[in-house]
């Protein structure tokens, strides 16, 4: 066991534990580490030159803690040096190191996106999730989101993200980038995963998000035609799926009461019900990890940094439902 320190000593006197600590603890747990650190490690740096490279899970556990709290490169680094919590899930003692600088976490970054191991990582969790029977198959509910950009162009380019685009939804005009999510039917974990500029209309993504074994998918009003799309209607296994789309509301609305309308009703209900599992996973992404606006130029950065939020917010559905325990990961 590793030696307590004065500060973990006095910290466990503590008589409240914040829900950063229990974040931090069940992440911590359920995270399979090695797995993780064994998918950076041929892209790592071997250390041959120059000074030893630090620890790959001490970067990982940087890296994660910048993309959970939504921080910069120097926020991040900040907020280990300010936070005990933060500092004990590095596994710093300051007695004997420092915390890894920005420009140290920049580099790792980088190489995470250059190296696509985001979506690797993605694809690791859900996996296990499938192995345990936490992510069931047969059904498929599709949606998209938009993601704010920064419109400001005072910058050195004096221009706005050349890849970013604006649409109008409702009365008003967002300008970014949109996340398509597949999510499964029955257990509500994302599984997949595709970003376009946000003018690019959710039906577009939709073929790219069903699973080879999907019988149903579900959508709601804007995947209406979903069926006559070419690259469904021309695609023997995918004609065969049952689309289980919303009808606009306003259709029902305009039916005169009687068994026909409140058999619509309940049947929408019905669709609705499971079609509000894709928001959980929308949820987490934009609430609880602060990913409302982008945080680089271009969609292959923020394509990447989605597939991390994703996989952790499927560990954390997971361990708040308690199946972690009885988890590979």
């Amino acid at each position: 066991m590793k030696q307590q320190t004065f500060s973990d000593i006095e910290y466990s006197g503590r008589r409240k534990k914040t829900k950063r600590d229990e974040f931090l603890e069940i992440m911590n747990e359920i995270i399979p580490w090695d797995e993780w650190v064994g998918i950076i490690k041929p892209y790592y740096y071997d250390g041959k030159r120059g000074r030893p490279p630090i620890g790959i899970e001490k970067m990982l556990r940087m890296y994660l803690l910048q993309v959970w709290f939504n921080l910069s490169d120097e926020g991040v680094e900040d907020a280990i040096y300010d936070s005990y919590a933060m500092r004990k899930f590095m596994g710093i003692d300051f007695m004997m190191e420092q915390v890894p600088d920005a420009t140290t976490l920049l580099h790792f970054r980088r190489l995470i996106e250059e190296s696509g191991l985001g979506k690797a990582f993605f694809e690791a969790i859900n996996r296990c999730l499938e192995k345990c029977g936490h992510m069931m198959k047969g059904g498929t509910i599709v949606d998209a989101t938009i993601i704010n950009a920064p419109a400001s162009t005072k910058n050195a380019a004096k221009s706005r993200d050349p890849e970013m685009k604006q649409t109008k939804k409702g009365n008003q005009w967002y300008f970014g980038m949109k996340c398509h999510m597949g999510v499964d039917a029955g257990g509500g974990y994302a599984h997949s995963i595709t970003a376009t500029p946000a003018n690019v209309h959710d039906i577009s993504e939709t073929a790219k998000l069903i699973r080879p074994d999907d019988e149903v998918v579900y959508g709601d009003a804007g995947y209406l035609g979903i069926e006559k799309r070419p690259e469904i209607a021309g695609d023997e296994r995918k004609s065969k799926i049952d689309f289980r789309i919303s009808r606009r509301p306003g259709e029902i609305r305009g039916m005169a009461r009687g068994f026909a309308r409140c058999f619509d009703e309940q049947t929408e209900r019905r669709k609705s019900s499971v079609r509000a599992k894709v928001e959980h996973v929308f949820h987490i992404i934009k609430n609880t990890f602060g990913y409302k606006k982008t945080r680089y130029r271009g969609i292959v950065k923020n394509l990447n940094r989605l597939y991390m939020l994703a996989a952790s917010a499927n560990l954390l559905m997971c361990a708040r439902s308690g199946g972690w325990r009885c988890s590979p990961v």
